[in-house]
């Protein structure tokens, strides 16, 4: 089964379009290195909860929508040497002119990885 690197953003409501030109440069990265697919989606009915959520787990205030996006790779090998090129690659480095800066706080992101368990399809 495949292996996916999930990601939970708090963006500027203001940034939208940023957030959007800013995964279609980094994404298109990650399918030259190898990734199957990657999903950016942008909050649309995100509930506050009664002990945790998506807006706490990122600090979202209410001028920022949180955004949840994955990476999926074909194999934890192919993720894991994908990320050691990245880490080298200029292109993926938002400081480098050229790039578009990021339109968030990537402090506050949370991130990680998941060996895929179950899928199921129509």
């Amino acid at each position: 089964m495949s292996y996916i690197d999930g990601f939970v953003i708090a963006v500027p409501t203001a940034n939208k379009q940023k957030f959007i030109e800013h995964a279609r440069h980094f994404d298109s990265l990650f399918i030259e290195l190898g990734a199957i697919r990657v999903i950016e989606s942008w909050g649309d009915d995100v509930p506050d909860g009664k002990v945790t959520d998506f807006r706490r787990a990122v600090q979202a205030t209410a001028e920022e929508t949180v955004a949840f996006s994955w990476v999926e790779w074909p194999d934890k090998a192919t993720r894991d040497a994908a990320m050691k090129k990245m880490v080298e690659d200029p292109r993926m480095d938002p400081s480098t002119p050229g790039n578009p800066p990021m339109p968030f706080d990537g402090k506050r992101m949370i991130f990680g990885g998941f060996e895929q368990v179950v899928e199921v399809k129509a």
